[in-house]
């Protein structure tokens, strides 16, 4: 059950809580990316509670390929099998269906994928995912779709929605029948739906009008961030959201940057995710409260500073700007772990600081200073 406690009056902000069997996650939420059970960087699952992670997300068909849904539904489901207690959320496979283009057959009944591992043949359609999801036992389960490309020709988005529309229909029915099976490893498991319509908002706002008939508990805005700039990808958010039901979260798949977030909520949207704070901070690609930063920059050699002195994170805490470079450059895990720690503990920092501006009321001065600051590079 989705709650919405608070609305901006300046801008489309929301504040709520989804109740789930796993715990309440308060909204807007920033969801840590563990593709295959774990976060990269040497990360685990009870980290995550210390750099104030709400969701793990996990894929679907990462962990199909290994180590198999089945072997972690005999291991009492993803919570078990990774030893996190809190929300989960399994994507569905269908951004494979986009990123795999050249290993997979689209078809009425599913898709047909040549696996990335060891190009066995996969079939995935609607039901299998739900199945899959299922084993996986996941607090939030995606529905199966089609994330088409930006750009795509006009009359193959439209087939490809109405197509999606249909497998949504098969991913509730599927997901219901299988919550009533004993032996389910979450018999409450959320499902959601996805709008696509590539970047025409016609076929968007129709998409929306079809899938919200479903009464799903939550919707997602899927096929952004994915070659679109990013202006364009506002314009379709802005143009979707007025057909979003008010009382059901929301969710901008894949996205992104601080700064997208921001803008993001600021649209109306309660859910992100994203692998870019785990996959830069490997590379020494840190985000802070004055703006972007590289710590392989020669400038902090010798800086014995934390990398935020505003931040709390385990990195910030104990060690200096010089200590983690040196450790990136050294190839050792344990500075790739401290700057995953860091970006992590600041996208859910950022999130918690956004809720509290809700709560407060001050959302849209919080929205216009940091607006400014987050995507620029730090000067200190």
């Amino acid at each position: 059950m989705y709650i919405l406690d608070k609305t901006d009056p300046r801008s489309a902000a929301r504040r709520g809580r989804l109740i789930t069997p796993h715990g309440v996650i308060e909204t807007p939420v920033f969801m840590n990316v563990a593709t295959s059970a774990a976060i990269k960087g040497g990360v685990s699952a009870f980290d995550l509670r210390e750099v104030k992670c709400q969701v793990m997300l996990s894929n679907t068909y990462h962990l199909h390929i290994r180590p198999g849904d089945t072997l972690i539904h005999g291991q009492g489901g993803l919570q078990r099998f990774t030893g996190w207690d809190g929300p989960t959320l399994t994507d569905s496979g269908g951004f494979q269906v986009f990123s795999l283009a050249g290993l997979r057959k689209i078809k009425e009944e599913g898709v047909t994928f040549a696996s990335h591992i060891d190009g066995r043949r996969i079939f995935m359609g609607p039901e299998e995912s739900m199945r899959i999801q299922s084993h996986l036992g996941s607090t939030i389960a995606m529905a199966f779709d089609e994330c088409i490309e930006n750009p795509a020709e006009y009359n193959y988005v439209k087939r490809s929605c109405d197509r999606t529309a249909r497998w949504l229909a098969r991913c509730k029915a599927e997901l219901a029948r299988l919550n009533e099976l004993p032996g389910t490893v979450n018999p409450g498991q959320l499902l959601f739906g996805i709008n696509q319509g590539s970047t025409y908002a016609d076929l968007r706002i129709r998409h929306m009008e079809q899938i919200r008939e479903l009464d799903l508990p939550g919707y997602a805005i899927g096929g952004l961030a994915v070659g679109e700039e990013t202006e364009e990808m506002y314009r379709i958010i802005e143009a979707v959201e007025p057909y979003m039901p008010k009382d059901k979260p929301r969710y901008l798949m894949g996205v992104g940057t601080p700064l997208n977030i921001i803008e993001g909520v600021h649209r109306g949207i309660d859910f992100f995710d994203c692998v870019m704070p785990s996959r830069n901070a490997r590379h020494g690609n840190l985000f802070t409260w004055g703006g972007k930063m590289n710590l392989l920059n020669e400038k902090y050699a010798e800086d014995s500073r934390p990398i935020d002195e505003h931040c709390g994170c385990p990195a910030c805490r104990h060690h200096s700007r010089s200590y983690i470079r040196h450790l990136i450059k050294a190839k050792e895990m344990l500075g790739m772990r401290l700057a995953v720690l860091h970006n992590l503990y600041f996208y859910n920092d950022l999130t918690e600081k956004i809720r509290e501006a809700l709560d407060e009321g001050r959302y849209e001065e919080f929205y216009q200073h940091y607006r400014r600051i987050l995507g620029e590079r730090n000067p200190d």
